[in-house]
């Protein structure tokens, strides 16, 4: 392996590792986080302001709550709670009349990893609050009995029907939260209506206070994973999508208009879209690490009072999975909330790497022969840099003896006269020096590439292949108890699919050793980048770890094959009789860099002298 081939290899080595911590807190983040967390629960328990989440019992008999409010809604403060259920083909939601609001959503085509019904939250770890002033009474919804209009349904298709919650004045005014559902839709249309309100709400309240709150459930096989997959997406209305950082706790707030928020999980959403906009809000999103819940998550958004006689407000509730065609199709760039990685590589995976693997999906095959596929077409298109720079490391090969002799003579000393001698040699033979490196750096953004669309592809979730049970996760043939540094920089387990990729690349790199002549230090130095490799891909998913295994197998077939029509005999013949040529007077860029370099160092001996 030569040098700028191990130049290339260490960089990517150092981006992986370095996203590898990025995205987990230090040990020090994780005590603020738990000191932060005690904080939170003290100044709720000492607070007498603060709303309590209640757990809902679906047997419960008739209960009052206790309100200091106007007589206008003192029917609604007393009332037996019901539940009510909607659903599709693919979705599952629970409605209560206390607050009105969805408490619970199944959605029915997904099981969690123990193969147990998917909820996106329940009852118990969520609420859902509207709140207002009627006179010098702050009146939260999630307090109040709705009357429902409409009971259970199911729809298929394109059919669908609605359900309202009505809450109602003695004066005869009211507030209904409306529930659309069409069949076949991960959507669900939610409208606030009112009539009659601007008589009733205080002058001095220009908006209603939307309140959601999630603790989210777990629903995959890694808990930390999952934590590092989950936040608060965001839209503002005339910008970019944003999110909070899935490793911290933090509290934001949104200052302009906001198209919506989102309670993002690793493989599924939660989504309030305004049709309009949302006038202002605060997210906040707190990690407990001694919860058996993933992550709480709640979002505040103010909703526009305008002050007529029949307002309405228009909003859609998302409630499917992270799948990038589904997102795409229910408009607003919510597909955004899927890291397909930075700068260039979110375009490869966008524009190149979807498109085939979604077209490969229609052909109903597993999904393992899918990324042995997709491998495959990479592979080809990628094969003339593979070739060149094959060629390149053979040449740089053959160029090693005299390449020694030029160092024996000039010695390790003056390192600039050194590599003006290297690159009159390259240039009289005609050889590139970095033309086994540049092919590789090209390949690099591919690779990173698939480095984020394989743990954020919700399409190999649960999905089975050979001994792997799930290939979005890491297959583990051997666990353990928590064990200092071992757990935290390896893990608890050992992935089979890791190993295996982590065998062919000391392979790979033994083959490229050979090829380039590589000795001494840069030799070995070639043996512990694989070992890395291994600590940093043992926790990511096995259709990852699969896809560089397939590439390193292919790499090794198109090797075999490029030195079958590649004579060394007839390369060293070709590069002798380019030293036979008359020099070119043109200057490489790389040539007259070392050049200059040369110059002012002369320069600044002379000064010294």
């Amino acid at each position: 392996m030569d040098r700028n081939t191990l130049t290339g290899l260490l960089l990517m080595t150092i981006i992986l590792i370095g996203f590898s911590f990025y995205m987990q807190p230090s040990e020090s983040e994780l005590q603020q986080l738990q000191k932060q967390e005690d904080s939170i629960k003290a100044a709720k328990a000492d607070s007498s302001n603060t709303i309590a989440i209640d757990t809902i019992d679906q047997k419960s008999e008739s209960s009052i709550v206790k309100l200091d409010t106007s007589n206008v809604l003192s029917a609604a403060t007393a009332g037996k709670e019901e539940l009510v259920v909607i659903e599709n083909e693919k979705i599952k939601a629970t409605i209560s009349t206390k607050g009105g609001s969805i408490v619970a959503v199944e959605l029915k085509e997904y099981k969690t990893w123990d193969k147990k019904p998917l909820f996106l939250f329940d009852q118990k770890d969520s609420k859902f609050n509207l709140s207002y002033t009627v006179g010098n009474d702050l009146i939260n919804t999630s307090d109040l009995y709705f009357q429902k209009i409409g009971s259970s349904f199911e729809v298929l298709k394109q059919d669908s029907n609605t359900l309202t919650m009505r809450l109602a004045s003695k004066t005869g005014q009211y507030l209904d939260f409306v529930y659309t559902l069409k069949g076949d839709s991960y959507l669900i249309d939610f409208d606030i209506k009112s009539e009659g309100m601007n008589n009733i709400i205080s002058n001095n309240t220009g908006y209603y206070d939307l309140s959601w709150h999630v603790n989210s459930l777990k629903n995959e096989k890694d808990m930390k994973l999952e934590r590092n997959n989950t936040t608060i997406y965001y839209k503002y209305d005339k910008d970019d999508v944003d999110y909070i950082s899935p490793t911290n706790s933090e509290n934001i707030k949104l200052e302009s208009s906001i198209k919506w928020a989102s309670f993002k999980q690793h493989f599924f959403s939660s989504v309030l879209i305004a049709d309009e906009t949302f006038s202002n809000g605060v997210i906040n999103t707190n990690i407990d690490l001694s919860s058996d819940k993933v992550k709480d998550m709640t979002m505040n958004l103010s909703i526009p009072i305008k002050r007529l006689p029949s307002e309405s407000f228009g909003m859609n509730f998302y409630f499917g999975p992270n799948q990038y065609h589904i997102l795409a199709a229910a408009g607003n760039n919510l597909e955004k909330q899927i890291n397909l990685g930075w700068g260039p590589l979110k375009y490869i995976n966008r524009y190149a790497v979807i498109p085939i693997f979604n077209s490969l999906e229609k052909m109903n095959l597993n999904y393992g022969i899918i990324i042995l596929i997709l491998t495959i077409i990479l592979k080809l298109v990628l094969s003339p840099l593979t070739y060149r720079s094959y060629l390149s490391t053979a040449k740089m090969r053959i160029l090693k003896p005299e390449m020694d002799e030029i160092k024996a003579k000039v010695g390790d000393d003056d390192q600039t006269k050194l590599q003006q001698e290297y690159m009159k040699l390259y240039k009289k033979a005609g050889v590139n020096p970095l033309g086994g490196c540049v092919p590789l750096l090209l390949q690099m953004p591919i690779l990173f590439a698939f480095f984020f669309f394989f743990p954020s592809s919700i399409e190999l979730r649960q999905q089975s292949f050979l001994w792997v049970g799930d290939l979005s996760t890491y297959d583990a043939i051997f666990s353990w108890g928590e064990i200092p540094i071992i757990s935290y920089i390896y893990g608890n387990h050992v992935s089979l699919m890791c190993i295996l990729m982590t065998a062919s690349t000391l392979i790979y790199t033994r083959l490229n050793n050979q090829i380039s002549g590589a000795t001494g230090q840069m030799k070995w130095m070639g043996y512990l980048m694989p070992i890395v490799f291994m600590g940093v891909l043992n926790n990511v998913a096995a259709g990852l770890n699969y896809y560089y295994f397939v590439a390193n197998m292919m790499t090794f077939g198109q090797q075999w094959l490029i030195r079958k029509f590649v004579d060394d005999s007839k390369l060293h013949k070709q590069i002798q009789e380019n030293k036979k040529k008359p020099a070119s007077a043109k200057k490489s860029k790389f040539q007259q860099k070392l050049e200059d370099m040369q110059r002012e160092r002369e320069k600044q001996l002379k000064a010294k002298k």
